[in-house]
């Protein structure tokens, strides 16, 4: 096998992968920086092969883009503001991103990094066993790696009774473009299961081109994901500019909160009655507001389409009905028969239906000529990390792994989870969730979920300098958080931060803690999405980015005047040269 060795490694080419090797090479231009990704294109989620029809993104127009590359002109491939982005024109925006700063050839595409091996000694680092689309592997070896896969990047699909027999494809949503058109024009029924925002994509899409959808949400699942219109509230408000309004972000409880330099006015509202009040009467008026535009009630169908929990208890679950006509009109016209039921086995072209709890429906079985599962990804990164002795090291790395013990043994986890509840007291009082829950995966296999210090690097390894994890994290502000995570990342690898720097034990002591306490947060803030798994912000972006800002020291506050910074929505153009920003604190 080839081997070679470079400076760093980033494996990933999508959003958070491209700006962490542009933002390397923009500190350290004679570095040697290698790219690698499994898909045979560019882009991560947005690579060609996984942009079925009907793919928009959540945003628009200007709030999906790198701060030092607008999309706007002629990088606006069409698009017009108040429109979300079709899913190739974000592929074709981040492959001119690429081809403008000069990384698309660094790029090796249809390369799956098998393994990464830790390397201790005079020359620490990792070496990867790579493996090319023809079957032939080689090793690389690098200084640095950076991780940045996200936790979209291998589908996962249920093992289900009979998936042998069924005689037709069975396609996870990521997947669905190579069939699509086939179906399109052969199909007259599909089965679209789960009730993930894909889901709703797949169930539009084949429903408006005459294919007759009947969507399996499970009752034994978490139920129809919230979908709000683009412009939400009495005010009709651009829904992801809510996330971004600092004014706003102070109504939901966040651990880091107080990074954003406004703890008088989150004291308040967290800390007093009166305050957590007026909290959750602003949550209250938000989902309100959703279910009333939405009309969920107005007809018995859509009624089952109504989300399950409160909206406050969600964060990246809550997603935007980005199609150009109505959804729900689908629904009450009966293209989409939707079935809150569990899928009891398969058979030949057809799928079985437990008895409903939900509703009187009689219906037991469905025929179908594919079965499409919007039925979520694997959140552990797609390769094994190993010691030079072949043993797992992902406990050390602080991914997602089984423990014997229960959490709640751990005396940092308690103590985390009584200073968050202190806090907070309005996380104190837990949402019903499902009673019937059972996840399709083995979840005691991974028990525990990530545990990363500012949710990018291992705290066992916090003195080690070789490697980090970019983007894994679930959030609606993707370009922001990827560009700011990517400076951090590169400080951090460069040893340029000064506040990793000092007694050894205390700064340990502290980095445990510190990541503990956020790690556990995510348990308790959105028990109705999948904090207890991964990082999964809502309106916990903006004070995120205002924490690896201050790590950096770098200014926070970028807009003009108070009532500007706690009014104004932040975007991407806010965060425009922050690399230069921070290259003159180190001159």
């Amino acid at each position: 096998m080839e081997t070679a060795r470079v400076e760093l490694v980033v494996i990933g080419a999508g959003w958070h992968g491209l700006v962490s090797a542009k933002t390397y090479l923009e500190v350290n231009p004679s570095a040697r920086v290698v790219i690698l990704d499994k898909s045979p294109t560019i882009g991560g989620v947005w690579a060609q092969h996984r942009l079925y029809p009907g793919l928009n993104t959540n945003n628009m127009l200007r709030a999906y883009e790198f701060s030092d590359f607008p999309m706007t002109d002629d990088n606006a491939f069409g698009v017009k503001p108040g429109e979300h982005i079709p899913g190739h024109v974000v592929h074709e925006y981040l492959k001119s991103y690429a081809e403008k700063y000069d990384i698309l050839k660094i790029c090796r595409f249809s390369e799956d990094v098998k393994t990464a091996e830790k390397l201790d000694g005079a020359a620490p680092g990792w070496a990867l066993t790579v493996k090319k689309s023809g079957g032939e592997t080689y090793k690389l070896t690098t200084s640095k790696l950076v991780v940045a896969t996200g936790l979209t990047s291998e589908p996962f699909l249920p093992d289900l009774d009979g998936a042998d027999e069924f005689g037709a494809p069975i396609i996870h949503c990521g997947n669905l473009r190579q069939h699509s058109e086939a179906l399109f024009a052969e199909a007259t029924n599909v089965v679209v299961f789960g009730g993930t925002k894909s889901a709703w994509d797949a169930a539009y899409a084949f429903a408006t081109r005459g294919v007759h959808v009947d969507w399996v949400i499970r009752e034994s699942g978490h139920g129809p994901v919230w979908m709000a219109p683009p412009y939400v509230t009495p005010l009709k408000k651009w829904l992801e500019k809510l996330v971004t309004t600092r004014f706003l972000t102070w109504f939901s409880p966040c651990i880091w909160g107080g990074a954003d330099g406004f703890n008088i006015a989150r004291g308040f509202l967290h800390g007093t009655a009166i305050g957590r009040l007026i909290t959750r009467r602003f949550w209250a008026v938000l989902g309100a507001d959703v279910i009333y535009l939405n009309g969920y009630d107005k007809h018995p169908e859509t009624a089952k389409l109504k989300p399950w929990v409160d909206a406050f208890w969600v964060a990246s679950g809550l997603s935007i009905l980005n199609y150009p006509t109505s959804f729900f009109d689908l629904v009450k016209e009966g293209k989409i028969s939707v079935h809150i039921r569990d899928v009891t086995k398969l058979t030949s072209k057809t799928v079985h239906l437990s008895p409903s709890a939900f509703s009187e429906e009689s219906i037991t079985s469905i025929r179908a000529d594919a079965l499409i599962c919007s039925t979520g990804w694997k959140f552990h990164p797609p390769m094994n990390f190993i010691s030079p002795d072949g043993k797992q090291i992902d406990t050390k790395l602080g991914l997602p792994h089984h423990s014997k013990e229960p959490a709640t043994n751990d005396p940092n986890v308690q103590q985390a989870d009584s200073e968050i509840l202190s806090r907070f007291p309005i996380l104190q009082n837990q949402p019903k969730i499902n009673p019937k829950l059972t996840p399709l995966s083995n979840t005691t296999d991974l028990n525990r979920g990530f545990s990363l210090y500012r949710f990018m690097v291992p705290p066992a390894l916090i003195h080690d300098r070789t490697i980090a994890f970019n983007g894994m994290i679930q959030t609606i502000c993707t370009s922001m958080v990827a560009q700011t995570q990517a400076l951090w990342i590169m400080a951090y690898l460069d040893g340029k931060l000064p506040m990793l720097n000092g007694d050894t034990k205390t700064l340990e002591d502290q980095v445990v803690r510190e990541t503990t306490l956020h790690a556990r947060f995510g348990r308790w803030r959105y028990p109705g999405g999948y904090g207890a798994r991964y990082p999964d912000f809502a309106f916990d972006a903006m004070p995120y980015i205002d924490l690896l800002l201050g790590d950096l020291g770098l200014n926070t506050r970028r807009k003009q005047g108070l009532v500007s910074e706690c009014f104004e929505p932040y975007g991407p153009a806010d965060y425009v040269g922050l690399v230069e920003e921070w290259k003159k604190t180190q001159a």
